[in-house]
């Protein structure tokens, strides 16, 4: 019966032992990523343009404009995200 407790001690620590390895590991790979320890800096984000989104009106999506699927009504353009969605606001 001692000779079990001693094994799940050992196992126990073994666990123990791995589990703060994966643990240090981690937190070295996180701050070698964001530049802290070592290694080179990721590239910083520039000032990017916003990409104007429209929303379907029959799904809710939101798609980007440029690449929307058009229909217009009354001088008034709607914005699709699939011929699907543009055929079944044209039923209504």
């Amino acid at each position: 019966m001692a000779m079990l407790g001693l094994l799940l001690r050992v196992l126990l620590v073994i666990l123990l032992v791995r589990a703060l390895w994966r643990l240090a590991v981690g937190v070295m790979e996180g701050a070698r990523a964001s530049g802290q320890v070592g290694g080179s800096r990721p590239p910083r984000r520039t000032n990017q343009q916003a990409v104007p989104l429209v929303k379907d009106p029959v799904c809710g999506t939101y798609v980007v404009r440029e690449r929307a699927i058009t229909a217009s009504s009354g001088g008034e353009t709607h914005y699709f995200c699939s011929e699907k969605c543009r055929d079944e606001w044209g039923r209504r």
